[in-house]
């Protein structure tokens, strides 16, 4: 069985008349196995490609390629099934006119790989219609407790409305995990990331064709490294006190604030999704009622479960105190994070703007944003700015909007603008 650990990082001590208590919990999990191998369920995995006339004959032969290179990572045993989506979702494999999963095997996998190789390209994109499928798809094992999706597109979700794939997104949103990829630079960013973000997966570009089964390769052995098929952070506070929110903070920044459960008054439970031998950052914030001087309290108790069996816990504390160099001290961990999030957003917003021809937003979040990578030692996120703007001074975000910049660039930098670095120890 899987062991996990967790270690709380803050700054206990609150001033007189202080509410506000944050801390960051790390958990880590080592000897998860594979996927569909714990004893406690099957693991289900579907390959979703698109295959719509945007994608061209040669995007849909590196596309099927790709799948079929993703195919030869999924292990045997693990239900399975493929969906080639334009207008409309279609099962590609296993050939059936209902909802169908089969396990994979020597037989399975190559009927696959030649059934995928007859993908074509024709007609529009709706993706929702994509997600539906494939819920009906995983429904058909009842003995799936591990369900994980990868999506490819290369375009505009053009043939149903924003509200009919927000529909869609929300009615499959808590049944599979998801991790979404666009390839090249005419599909929208906020459209794939909200189906990545709302089904626990990540979401990125792929610049070329070429690039597409590696990253497919890549994506399936990490789902299939994820032996624990399902574990939630558990947060109780006390009576009277209000959690201001929970975000995963590594290895991305994830608001879960919204996803909370009720378990009980006091405690509310936040779904992680399946795990790997890892680690992961959690940034917890609670209001407390304020007490007096010497006080102490427990602030919140921050549990990952799985089922019903509490398997790792960590314990937020509060002390009140008058001694300033204790209650002015910033939790390093705290402080770090803080900024990654900041970051984050500032790169969201600075690229929305941009985007729009507000030129002058644009430059102040994107500059906040240089200023936020340079102070929380971001290179990636550094390196990735430099191809957007041109960096006069890091240490006060003085940027210039560069004139020409390419669009997988801009691209790249938006998809990435989650990922976080850990504090430098």
């Amino acid at each position: 069985m899987a062991d996990f650990t967790a270690s709380v990082y803050q700054n206990e001590f609150l001033p007189d008349g202080g509410t506000d208590v944050h801390a960051i919990v790390t958990v880590n999990c080592t000897g998860a196995g594979a996927a569909g191998q714990s004893g406690s369920g099957d693991a289900g995995e579907i390959i979703i490609v698109d295959t719509s006339g945007s994608m061209g004959r040669d995007g849909v032969q590196a596309a099927a390629y790709a799948a079929q290179t993703a195919l030869d990572q999924i292990l045997d045993g693990v239900w399975f099934a493929v969906i080639s989506g334009n207008d409309r979702a279609q099962l590609a494999f296993p050939p059936s006119s209902e909802p169908v999963m089969v396990r994979m095997d020597p037989y399975t996998r190559q009927a696959a790989k030649d059934a995928v190789s007859r993908f074509y390209a024709d007609g529009g994109t709706a993706m929702g219609t994509w997600l539906r499928l494939a819920s009906r798809v995983f429904a058909t094992v009842p003995s799936l407790s591990q369900k994980h999706a990868i999506l490819l597109t290369d375009g505009e979700n053009q043939h149903e409305t924003p509200e009919a794939l927000t529909q869609a997104i929300e009615s499959v949103t808590g049944q599979f995990q998801c991790d979404t990829r666009g390839v090249g630079v005419a599909w929208q960013v906020d459209e794939v990331r909200r189906i990545a973000q709302a089904l626990l997966g990540t979401v990125d570009i792929i610049p070329a064709p070429d690039q597409l089964a590696a990253e497919f390769s890549k994506l399936i052995q990490n789902a299939m490294s994820r032996g624990v098929a399902q574990a939630d952070l558990r947060v109780w506070a006390p009576q009277g006190a209000e959690v201001l929110f929970v975000r995963q903070v590594a290895p991305t920044v994830e608001d879960l604030t919204a996803r909370r459960t009720a378990i009980n008054p006091l405690t509310g439970s936040y779904p992680t999704g399946s795990w790997g031998d890892e680690s992961r950052d959690y940034h917890v914030a609670i209001r407390l009622a304020a007490k007096a001087v010497g006080q102490e309290q427990l602030a919140a108790r921050v549990q990952l479960v799985i089922g019903d069996q509490t398997v790792a816990q960590g314990l937020v504390k509060a002390l009140w105190s008058a001694d300033e160099a204790l209650t002015t001290r910033i939790s390093p961990e705290v402080a770090h994070y803080t900024g990654q999030t900041e970051l984050a957003q500032a790169i969201q917003d600075g690229l929305a703007a941009k985007a729009a021809g507000d030129t002058a937003t644009a430059t102040t979040k994107l500059g906040r944003a240089v200023q936020l990578a340079a102070a929380t030692g971001n290179e990636e996120a550094t390196t990735r700015l430099r191809k957007v703007v041109d960096i006069d001074d890091q240490e006060t975000g003085t940027v210039r909007l560069k004139r020409t910049v390419e669009k997988a660039d801009e691209m790249a930098l938006d998809t990435a603008s989650t990922k976080t670095t850990r504090v430098k120890k």
